[in-house]
């Protein structure tokens, strides 16, 4: 999904304006889109691109502030060239991939879907959403801190949204898998393991791992944005009657999901700027 530098130079990406697009999922919860724009309040941009323009946009249910209503924006601020940030847990959200082919950086979306193209008013690099990125792993183990008591003797299991689908069942499993090994060797925890709600894995990984290692307390930590329906009633619906600890806590807020993000950027602009020299025949 990320252009190289290659890629960019063959398209004719000469000098232009940047401007920055975060896209994430929205909510019907006025704190929950809070939190999202509190994120993105706070990002440092690259040197190179102080003032740039940010747009922090959602692909539905907040009015005003749609992924079409942060294109044309950014239009009006006489922006050509567009880094987005997918602000989504896992390469496996189908929403990733329908926003990369309204946004016309894909041919077909991999399922069906009630976008339609969007209008885009420049050139566009759209970086990775999160996955199993180390400076993520980290926040999680931080925010299971205060509820760890000895992590030696602990198991964390890690509970993401998932999906029933290939291959984006499969993606999800594996931006899990890499944040649960990360965790544990963060924390210093015992075993970390991950279960998704789609498919219900929640009380078969529980079982499974209460039969292998009896030992360890079981604690259960959320793969979510922000705080909400899944982690208030879903989650700990599931694990209903098992005995565990609930680290009932969100990535957001947090100012490591904003230096996510501002990494995200640089990261892309290093892209559009090696880009741009191998256009202009500097390299």
């Amino acid at each position: 999904m990320t252009a190289g530098s290659d890629f960019l130079a063959r398209q004719g990406w000469r000098m232009g304006k940047t401007g920055v697009l975060v896209i994430s999922h929205g909510s019907r919860e006025g704190k929950w889109v809070r939190l999202v724009r509190d994120a993105c309040a706070d990002i440092e941009l690259p040197r190179e691109l102080a003032g740039a323009p940010v747009e922090c946009a959602f692909l539905e249910l907040v009015e005003g502030c749609l992924i079409q209503d942060g294109l044309d924006r950014l239009e009006q601020a006489g922006v050509t060239d567009i880094i987005v940030v997918p602000l989504f847990l896992s390469s496996g959200s189908t929403h990733v991939d329908e926003i990369a082919w309204a946004l016309g950086l894909k041919p077909e979306p991999g399922r069906p879907t009630d976008l339609s193209r969007f209008r885009v008013p420049g050139r566009l690099v759209m970086t990775n959403p999160m996955d199993d990125d180390p400076e993520i792993a980290r926040l999680i183990a931080e925010k299971l801190r205060p509820i760890s008591e000895r992590p030696a003797r602990e198991l964390v299991l890690l509970v993401g949204h998932g999906s029933d689908e290939e291959p984006y069942c499969g993606l999800w499993r594996r931006s899990l898998s890499g944040l649960a090994g990360r965790v544990k060797a963060i924390g210093g925890f015992a075993e970390a393991d991950y279960a998704t709600l789609r498919p219900d894995e929640t009380a078969a990984k529980a079982e499974a791992w209460r039969r292998r290692r009896p030992d360890l307390a079981l604690i259960v930590a959320p793969v979510f944005l922000s705080e909400g329906y899944f982690t208030d009633r879903v989650i700990p619906e599931r694990f209903k009657g098992i005995p565990h600890r609930y680290a009932g806590r969100a990535l957001l807020p947090s100012p490591l999901v904003t230096a996510w993000i501002s990494r995200r950027i640089a990261e892309a602009w290093e892209r559009i700027r090696d880009g741009r020299r191998r256009c202009s025949g500097l390299e």
